[in-house]
Order: structure tokens, then C-alpha cells, then sequence
């Protein structure tokens, strides 16, 4: 198995699904597997036949964190990964959708909350874990949870380490969609492509980073923002595609990321 086999890369109409591949030890996470993911992310990240991505699991987790018990040889990568921004999923422009198919902890976790997207498996298990091993809020955890769920629950998720169930992480909001466990990828999958199908991937990019920026702005430089893009936006190609697939009455046909509607953020 090479580096990237720990995270296997398939592409299908237009989504490319990311499959973490440790089964044998739940997906653990290692120093490699981290770099085998990222590296997937960029991957997909710059393939124009990608305009959605799913990140699941192989066998009967998504991933239980850091694999506590690996022991790094010569040559290995560290974890966490001093080279490797962990903001890194952040920055990718196009939807990311979590197919979460088992047990989601630690790290994995505050991944999963960076996708834009979280379906789970009915009974899928989640846990933060950091305090419990001496440890604190990696990944900015402590931001994501209170960002979706408010600082009473991410104190209790945090500080308790308790195991939730798929079921009320759904009532919490911190997963969009629970699935009978064989429906998990497919769900996902469905999503992907119906947002490759029928969204300006510029669109989305710019949709991400607007939603992003908006706890650290105020309502009316988010307002000023959102006027100068949205008159970026009417000059596309973008507008004039879907305008016209609107009024031909036929699917629309956006060009893929930059090649179509540019953004000047995107040039920065």
C-alpha cells in the first residue's frame, strides 16, 4: 500500500469520493493518512471533471480520531502535520459532503464539522475526546461547535467527551441528515450530484467563503460585500448560462471552476 492508498480518490459523474482506508484499524488516523487526504482535497480541488466532493469511510467507521496506538517509522509523517494548514479543508472551494458510514471522533470530529455537508448512519457514534487524553480543542472544534450549536453544547461535548448518537447530533444541527447505514454513500452521493448538476461551481465557491466570513463581520459589511459580488456575479458567464438554460427550459451547463465566472477574490 503506498501513502495515498490510505486515502483512496474515485470520480463519477462529476464527484469525486475520498475513502479513508484503514479498515483494519477503524481509519485510524496517522501522519500519512493526513497527508494522503490532503493531498486527495487538492486533487480533487483542481480536477475540472470534480464538482463535488464526498469523504467517507472503507468498513464500519468514517474515523475514530488519531489511531492512539500506531507507532510512526522512519520517514513516516507526524500528526498532527506542522506543514499542512489545518484550515486547509476550509479553503476548498468547491461543497464537501461528510458520509459519515460509523464512529466519528476526536479529530475527525472537527473535520467532519468543516464539510459543508454531514449525513450519518443511523446509530453512528461521535465523541470529542481531547480532555480526556490531556488534550484541548484541536482543529478549532471549540469555534466550529459553538458556530452550529452555541457555547452550552460545545462546553458539554467538549469538556463531557460523552458519546451522541447520530440522532441527536441531528438534533443538535450538528449533522444535516440521518440515513440507514447502506444509504449513507449513496445519500451523499445524491447530494453531490445534484449540486454538480444544477450550481455555478463559482457560485458555490463564493456562496463558501460568504458564509464563512460572515461571524467575523458585521450585517453591513456583509451587505457591502454581497453588492459588490453580486454585481461581480451579473457580468459572468454564470448568469448569462443559467438565465438562458431558465428561459430554453433545459438543464443548465456551467463551465467548471474558473473557467466560467471569476471572482476577483479568487485571484487573491
Amino acid at each position: 500500500m503506498t501513502d495515498l492508498d490510505l486515502c483512496l480518490y474515485d470520480v463519477d459523474n462529476q464527484v469525486a469520493v475520498l475513502t479513508f482506508n484503514r479498515p483494519d484499524r477503524m481509519n485510524g488516523m496517522t501522519g500519512n493518512m493526513e497527508v494522503a487526504f490532503y493531498e486527495r482535497l487538492r486533487q480533487a480541488e483542481a480536477d475540472n471533471d470534480v464538482r463535488a466532493i464526498v469523504v467517507t469511510g472503507a468498513g464500519r467507521a468514517w474515523c475514530p480520531g488519531a489511531d492512539l496506538a500506531y507507532r510512526p517509522g522512519e520517514g513516516d509523517e507526524p500528526l498532527p502535520n506542522t506543514k499542512i494548514p489545518t484550515t486547509t479543508l476550509l479553503d476548498i472551494r468547491k461543497p464537501v459532503i461528510a458520509a459519515i458510514n460509523g464512529a466519528c471522533a476526536g479529530m475527525a470530529f472537527a473535520l467532519a464539522l468543516m464539510c459543508d455537508f454531514r449525513i450519518a448512519a443511523s446509530g453512528a457514534k461521535f465523541t470529542t475526546a481531547f480532555a480526556q487524553r490531556g488534550l484541548i480543542a484541536e482543529y478549532g472544534l471549540a469555534w466550529h461547535i459553538i458556530e452550529i450549536a452555541g457555547r452550552a453544547t460545545a462546553l458539554d461535548l467538549l469538556l463531557t467527551a460523552r458519546v451522541l448518537r447520530a440522532e441527536e447530533m441531528h438534533e443538535l444541527g450538528l449533522v444535516n441528515r440521518v440515513v440507514p447505514p447502506e444509504d449513507v454513500l449513496s445519500e451523499a452521493a445524491a447530494l453531490a450530484r445534484s449540486l454538480a448538476s444544477t450550481s455555478s461551481p463559482a457560485s458555490m465557491a463564493t456562496i463558501k467563503r460568504q458564509v464563512l466570513q460572515a461571524s467575523a463581520s458585521t450585517v453591513r459589511d456583509a451587505m457591502t460585500e454581497a453588492d459588490g459580488l453580486m454585481y461581480e456575479s451579473i457580468d459572468g458567464a454564470d448568469v448569462r448560462e443559467g438565465i438562458q438554460s431558465f428561459l430554453d427550459k433545459r438543464p443548465v451547463d456551467f463551465a467548471p471552476l474558473g473557467h466560467g465566472t471569476t471572482f476577483a477574490w479568487m485571484e487573491d
